[in-house]
């Protein structure tokens, strides 16, 4: 189950790639846009600012995510979907997915077939992160490969589900698309959390990465996962001078049919 309001902390820090994203989308009046995986959909109706003649649709496979998003009115219509079995209408010219990718199994067959249905002159833009070797993801697939709770977590915890900016950039070119593709490191220097309370970077995870952590064990052992993942956190991640440093890869492409 996804939360808004955890997806959400940290919202600045969030939402820097998704504009860094839509900046080098090259469309200038597109019929119709879509953004794939969309949450909460502030940063949807972003799109409807930068193409307001577009049809702008907001489509997230959470109905948490989809019913906070529809609560608030405005020019976007939000619906539930599956990325994976998404399949363009014929006006589609810009589909946007921001830090979606990485929870859809076999994705790079899926953006081939994308650039295959999209009319001519389409864009995609996408933006994975690229950070699932960083010591906070590190510590949480060696605490899932404990006894206690291996059997739960088997298949839920994967080293490497992306591909780099090169490997995308591959994939897209031999499809027919001209792509621009690239790689940012982003420094996010979370505030120190005060004595007692979680530590930032373990609240940020808890938006995204801890989530099928979370759905796939009980109560007791949730706690007990949360508790030693904590210990490990704040041992490779050490406040200084107020803040903690946050190195966060992600991995950027942008191609045109």
């Amino acid at each position: 189950m996804w939360d808004p309001a955890v997806y959400r902390r940290f919202g600045a820090e969030r939402s820097r790639p998704f504009f860094d994203l839509v900046r080098q989308i090259g469309a200038e009046h597109p019929r119709a846009v879509v953004d794939l995986g969309c949450g909460p959909g502030e940063l949807t109706r972003t799109l409807a600012e930068r193409w307001p003649r577009a049809r702008i649709t907001g489509i997230d496979s959470s109905p948490e995510m989809i019913g906070k998003a529809a609560a608030d009115p405005g020019p976007v219509d939000f619906r539930l979907g599956d990325i994976a079995g998404w399949q363009p209408e014929p006006d589609v010219d810009v589909v946007v997915t921001n830090a979606a990718l990485q929870w859809v199994p076999g994705h790079r067959e899926m953006l081939v077939r994308w650039v295959t249905e999209l009319p001519s002159g389409a864009w995609i833009g996408m933006q994975v992160p690229g950070n699932f070797d960083s010591p906070g993801h590190r510590a949480v697939r060696e605490l899932g490969a404990a006894p206690r709770y291996a059997e739960r977590l088997d298949g839920l915890l994967r080293a490497d589900p992306v591909d780099d900016a090169a490997g995308y950039a591959e994939l897209l070119t031999g499809a027919g698309a001209a792509v621009d593709a690239w790689e940012t490191t982003y420094l996010h220097l979370l505030p120190a959390s005060p004595a007692g309370e979680d530590h930032p970077v373990l609240r940020w995870m808890e938006g995204t990465a801890l989530r099928p952590v979370r759905a796939a064990l009980d109560e007791e052992d949730w706690v007990a996962f949360r508790a030693e993942l904590a210990i490990r956190i704040a041992e490779t991640h050490p406040e200084r001078h107020g803040v903690v440093a946050f190195p966060f890869r992600r991995i950027f492409v942008v191609a045109s049919k």
